[in-house]
């Protein structure tokens, strides 16, 4: 339980481990407030499934704040340039993909560190992963010990020593098999998430991306049936 007020700002980007990681910090024990980020991105349905998983995980309160990233482009979720499709697992694994958003997770947590230092609240929630695959260089548990030390000597809040800020990445080290499950005994509605990085016009998955083909495999292996629509 936080030493705070028992608030804590939550990263939400309307995908399944984002609404995981808001179902854990519910389960331990704070009052969440849910921040997602309209940054230009190319899958912008998954903005209207952080407003449907805020409310089906009872949040206190979600905003989504536009920051048009598309101004540098430089991923192919921000610029016009192909999503990778059908990969393997293997490849997937070798080197940082294009979708990769420039600087991405540490603009997102500056932006959620304003909120909380606002608020009071010293625990900021991510739902970042390296296990399935670690093209990522900022879903490391290097980088968030190194933005949480960042965080606490670039505020205010911080200096005058009225809290520590602790950034929590509960499913860092998880498959997507365990995500799930985690998520399931903590009352997530996957259906209520989206995850593809390319969807069609009326929002299906495409089933082909990286992230569609991590998701598919997690709910196989885990047993269980997967809610998502897809395209193919």
């Amino acid at each position: 339980m936080s030493e705070t007020n028992g608030s804590a700002i939550v990263l939400l980007s309307g995908g399944l481990d984002s609404a995981t990681a808001l179902a854990v910090a519910r389960r331990d024990g704070f009052d969440c407030f849910a921040l997602t980020i309209a940054y230009g991105q190319r899958h912008a349905a998954e903005l209207d499934a952080a407003r449907r998983v805020a409310i089906h995980l009872g949040v206190v309160e979600h905003r989504v704040v536009p920051l048009d990233l598309r101004a540098f482009g430089g991923s192919a979720l921000t610029a016009d340039l192909d999503v990778p499709k059908d990969r393997t697992t293997e490849a997937m694994a070798e080197g940082i993909p294009v979708t990769y958003v420039p600087a991405r997770n540490t603009v997102f947590l500056a932006l959620a560190l304003a909120w909380a230092e606002v608020r009071n609240s010293f625990d900021i929630y991510m739902g970042v992963n390296v296990v399935d695959y670690s093209g990522y260089p900022d879903c490391r548990p290097e980088f968030i010990a190194a933005f949480e030390g960042l965080a606490n000597l670039a505020t205010k809040a911080g200096v005058e020593k009225r809290g520590r800020f602790r950034i929590h990445a509960p499913l860092i080290q998880l498959s997507k098999v365990e995500i799930i499950r985690l998520g399931l005994s903590l009352g997530v509605d996957y259906g209520l998430t989206h995850s593809c990085y390319d969807p069609s016009i009326d929002g299906a998955a495409c089933g082909r991306c990286d992230s569609c083909q991590l998701r598919r495999a997690g709910f196989e292996a885990a047993g269980v049936p997967d809610p998502t629509r897809y395209s193919v």
